[in-house]
């Protein structure tokens, strides 16, 4: 494999192309390491991005050179890990800076920060609802790189297009510059706007917001902080990495000691009002990837579960509460293929319960049929 012989009068450059290559290939993300060829993943699959190699030395004077622009080589040197903000001909990237083995290496994440509807995601509508909600806690879940933090710009954007609200965002980086329309917006960012999630959210309450949006709730101390603020008034949203609403229920329980467990269920079964699970899966028709969400709507049956410790139960409430605005992944498997993003094939091998993915198609059907002048009795 042939290394290229960077200066450190080039590097910067060299990185610069990379990200508009990765722009003009569709990426998301963009992998460096040493003696490896660059690979960005494209609908969340990695792929050869073209290039050289880097080596080594150049891709460690990189790394160097953008800690020491944002003031923190220091932090780099000491830690090993470091993450910065890079803004390139508009568009915005989170980059994390590692090593591997002793070497440099870095990902950078394309921030898109473009504003879309919930329709415009492939959610439910009905999502748009969430705005209306004064206060408690509004969780967007779902593993890393699969759109929560653009779930959650929606919603701050349905908020701000609506209602005269102070919102205070808390990220790292900020990932969505939100300009006011009814609502005056603050954003703040890890490092350069305050050193630590919790220390921020509490301070948010003592600036005068109305919604409170935490990028992560990343430790126990920010899901305190969080539980305290969604308590007092105002309407907390926050993401966590888990998989569907009833593992969230369970993880944020399960981040307390198990002395305070009790108490941190009565908590969270007051304050939470809904719960976003989602994960991104290719389309049927090769263009990007569309997003499945699981909803949990928060009413008096789904807290006395929660409250009581009995949240596994709630699985059978989402099942039959579509009226309340509450879906399964399956239900929205099942919307996917009737608008045509999903395959049947593709559904079923998501399926949670390949027969009740079935008997929902069949009763969408059945209410097409119905609507149809052909299907008339």
């Amino acid at each position: 494999m042939t290394e290229a012989h960077d200066t450190p009068a080039d590097v910067l450059d060299r990185l610069h192309a990379l990200l508009q290559q990765l722009l003009a290939a569709g990426g998301s993300d963009l992998h460096l390491a040493s003696a490896q060829p660059p690979l960005a993943r494209v609908n969340g699959e990695l792929r050869p991005l073209g290039g050289q190699a880097w080596t080594a030395t150049a891709l460690g004077e990189l790394c160097a050179r953008l800690a020491e622009r944002d003031g923190r080589l220091a932090d780099w040197q000491r830690d090993g890990g470091l993450d910065l903000g890079l803004t390139l001909g508009g568009e915005r990237f989170r980059i994390n800076l590692l090593r591997s083995l002793g070497r440099a290496g870095l990902v950078a994440r394309h921030l898109d920060g473009r504003l879309r509807s919930f329709a415009q995601l492939g959610l439910p509508a009905s999502l748009a609802g969430l705005a209306d909600i004064g206060d408690g806690l509004v969780l967007v879940t779902g593993a890393t790189g699969s759109g929560k933090s653009t779930t959650l710009a929606a919603l701050v954007h349905e908020i701000n297009r609506q209602h005269a609200r102070h919102i205070l965002t808390i990220e790292d980086p900020v990932e969505f510059v939100h300009e006011p329309i009814r609502a005056h917006v603050t954003h703040r960012g890890l490092h350069q706007d305050f050193p630590d999630f919790a220390s921020a959210v509490r301070a948010a309450l003592r600036q005068d917001p109305d919604v409170i949006l935490v990028g992560e709730m990343r430790d126990l101390e920010t899901m305190r902080a969080a539980l305290t603020a969604a308590e007092t008034g105002h309407l907390v949203l926050g993401t966590l990495h888990t998989a569907d609403t009833v593992g969230t229920v369970e993880r944020v329980v399960g981040g307390f000691p198990g002395d305070e467990q009790d108490t941190a269920r009565y908590r969270l079964a007051s304050c939470l009002r809904a719960v976003v699970s989602q994960r991104l899966v290719p389309r049927r028709d090769g263009h990007g990837r569309t997003a499945l969400a699981e909803v949990l709507v928060v009413n008096t049956a789904v807290a006395h579960l929660i409250a009581s410790g009995r949240s596994k139960q709630i699985h059978s409430l989402l099942e039959s509460g579509t009226e309340h605005g509450m879906q399964t992944f399956d239900h929205s498997l099942a919307a996917a293929v009737g608008a045509g993003r999903l395959g049947l094939d593709e559904a079923r091998a998501l399926a949670r319960d390949p027969a009740r993915l079935g008997r929902l198609l069949a009763e969408a059907g059945a209410r097409g049929a119905t609507r149809s002048p052909h299907g008339r009795a």
